[in-house]
């Protein structure tokens, strides 16, 4: 079986040796962030879930790998500094804003510093406490695949009018207004999966993932109901401009769906059990009917959303968008390769910058894995299979202690080299004798 610990990053994080001594992370600020946990936590009091979202918070400068938390590990690996704990985190561990194991504990991770908006500060902060608990949440884990469809020109723009249809939704002041948004985020989503028949199955395994950790951070971090849809508002706007919906998307939809539904459905959350769409839970809410042929009454509906505009954005995007996977299928498909078996392997990657390629697997354009054989640190490509089952960069320039290519460098452990492939110039791992 193959494991990942999957770490999800807004940043390509170089790395630095530090002093131990000294802290690049203000103690006193670290201290607040707490405090505001603890807070989130209080209001809380387990009732949202069910589960404590309180725990183990572990806060990481990303330069020098310093680490302030607020409470001991169980290895002595941090020293009491005042009412927190500081320490180094070792390189065999990723830096991200994720639930992380190290040193006995199962951490809540987050990148320092936090966002100075306190409402974008609270989002978050309950965002990642959820993600460490969410293995107690009766929600079914999920297998988060590609999502392929939302880098294509349809997709994104089946998305976006969703999007602003939502957007609608939660502004409107009319129970006909809001019948009619709701209707036609229903419409355009309808259509996406008429036109993608395997996309419904591929979204709802975010959105119960990323798109719930999205709406729990805006639900107990926000204590307003109207700020609390203007953060739902933030996330329909703020990754339009990602360079890719594959694995963004979820962060937008699932908190307005989920505050929708809060409207519609009250006590929805305890139907998560049996892994629902959200779509079809609004859609029950709301009696909404779909027509037969969604993405033609979806191209009727879409001038409301501004959607001649929308298409034409589009339209350019695709231009570009195929001249990328052009370069990365001259790189990754038919160019020399070293493909890297993974195997309990930790992922780093920036969940913005993704680029499919066709049946493949997924370009990242920077990652940074941690397994059995080393450290990989990718800043120009590297194209991972679809079952992340292996992950292919440019083949080595340089066979030193250290290995390189185009944009990557390779810490290979003792006893671990590479040896010719299959494939004329492909390279590959071979590790120490079993």
């Amino acid at each position: 079986m193959i494991r990942f610990v999957i770490a999800l990053s807004c940043l390509a994080l170089p790395v630095f040796a530090a002093e131990e001594s000294i802290s690049p992370i203000d103690l006193d600020a670290a201290r607040q962030q707490f405090r505001a946990a603890q807070e989130i936590c209080g209001r809380d009091a387990g009732r949202f879930w069910g589960v404590s979202l309180c725990g183990p918070i572990l806060l990481v400068d990303p330069q020098s790998r310093q680490v302030v938390a607020n409470q001991q590990d169980s290895e002595g690996a941090l020293k009491k500094n005042g009412s927190v704990f500081v320490g180094s985190l070792p390189a065999s561990v990723n830096i991200s804003n994720t639930p992380t194991q190290w040193a006995g504990v199962l951490w809540t991770q987050l990148i320092w510093p936090l966002p100075d908006d306190l409402n974008r500060r609270n989002t978050l902060l309950a965002h990642e406490l959820f993600h460490r608990i969410q293995t107690r949440v009766p929600i079914p884990p999920q297998n988060e695949v590609a999502n392929d469809h939302l880098d294509t020109l349809n997709g994104r723009y089946l998305m976006r009018l969703e999007w602003r249809a939502l957007a609608a939704a939660l502004l409107c002041k009319t129970p006909g207004a809001c019948r009619q948004a709701v209707s036609d985020a229903l419409l355009f989503r309808g259509a996406r999966y008429e036109l993608f028949p395997s996309a419904a199955e591929q979204e709802r395994s975010l959105e119960l993932n990323e798109g719930i950790a999205e709406y729990t951070g805006v639900s107990l971090g926000i204590e307003t109901h109207d700020a609390r849809i203007k953060a739902a508002l933030y996330d329909l706007t703020a990754h339009i401009g990602d360079r890719t919906f594959v694995r963004s998307f979820a962060y937008a939809t699932g908190p307005a769906y989920g505050l929708l539904l809060d409207k519609y459905m009250p006590g929805w959350k305890l139907r998560l059990q049996a892994g629902p769409f959200l779509n079809a839970l609004l859609q029950q809410a709301t009696h909404t009917s779909l027509p037969w042929h969604a993405y033609v009454a979806a191209e009727n509906r879409a001038p409301t959303y501004d959607g001649v505009v929308l298409r034409s954005a589009e339209i350019e995007r695709e231009k570009r968008r195929q001249e990328i996977l052009a370069v990365n299928r001259a790189k990754f498909i038919d160019g020399p390769v070293l493909v890297i078996p993974l195997h309990h392997t930790n992922i780093q990657f920036n969940p913005q910058s993704l680029q499919p390629l066709e049946g493949s697997g997924t370009v990242y354009p920077t990652m940074r894995i941690s397994a059995e054989w080393g450290v990989l640190q990718v800043q120009n490509g590297a194209l991972l299979k679809p079952d992340w089952s292996a992950v292919s960069v440019a083949a080595p320039a340089d066979m030193g202690a250290t290995l390189k290519g185009d944009g990557w460098t390779l810490e290979l452990k003792p006893n671990w080299k590479i040896v010719p492939a299959g494939r004329s110039g492909d390279f590959t791992l071979a590790g120490p004798p079993q």
